[in-house]
């Protein structure tokens, strides 16, 4: 299966070796992790962007890859500045609300209109309350507003829940492991693993549902192939 899954997709395959295998930087490479860490994690998400490319060029996989894109650009200059790499983020989120929007739901049911609206009320006001000031707990709170619409504009978009949207909500899982990190979960060993693997296969997840998906639906360049 893996020979199977390097041979027809070569690109996702080294980002899912890079992304299950980074949290190892932290064993034999420096604390700081330096230079290497910061591309080895920079390439898990950032080789997805040739995976969303790799035969199809325009319209819904160049937004796409320009979110992706993003992310891993977040990926690395969170390690230099959690405000560059907010930015980064933030401007991927919303990449990300532009594709769901162009694929939204019609006619969403009940609960799972309930469900996003509770994504988006509650997340911000979670993530107020983690870091130990008032002064964090507003900058926090303020990124996840934009965090929040991305989940919950993922839940409510046409692409299938169970990859798509529940990516996004691993997403928002994982950056609010990272503000707990600023106070009640601060000096925990376990929590930076949760953070790491509950963001990257969420957005493995994204990436992957949104592909597929735009694949069987006829997205894709003249004269290219269905995956």
């Amino acid at each position: 299966m893996a020979q199977d899954l390097a041979h027809k997709r070569p690109y996702l395959f080294a980002s899912l070796i890079a992304g299950i295998s980074f949290p190892a930087t932290w064993l034999f490479l420096p604390i700081d992790g330096g230079l290497y860490a910061m591309l080895w994690k920079m390439a898990a998400v950032g080789l997805l962007v040739p995976f969303a490319l790799r035969r199809h060029h325009q319209g819904e996989f160049i937004l796409l890859a320009i979110m992706l894109a993003f992310y891993a650009l977040g990926d690395g200059l969170i390690e230099l500045s959690m405000v560059a790499g907010a930015l980064a983020f933030a401007a991927g989120h919303s990449v990300a609300m532009l594709i769901y929007f162009r694929h939204r739901r019609i006619g969403a049911v009940f609960s799972q209109k309930l469900l996003a609206v509770t994504i988006l009320l509650a997340t911000p006001v979670i993530a107020y309350f983690l870091p130990p000031s008032q002064d964090e707990g507003i900058q926090v709170a303020a990124y996840s507003v934009i965090l929040a619409a991305m989940a919950a504009m993922a839940w409510s978009s046409n692409f299938p829940r169970y990859r798509v949207g529940f990516g996004a909500i691993l997403f928002v899982v994982s950056d609010l492991l990272i503000f707990a990190e600023l106070g009640p979960l601060a000096g925990s060993t376990m929590t930076g693993i949760a953070i790491w693997y509950l963001y990257y296969f969420g957005v493995l997840m994204i990436a992957v549902g949104v592909a597929q998906t735009l694949v069987k639906r006829g997205h894709f360049a003249d004269g290219e192939e269905r995956d």
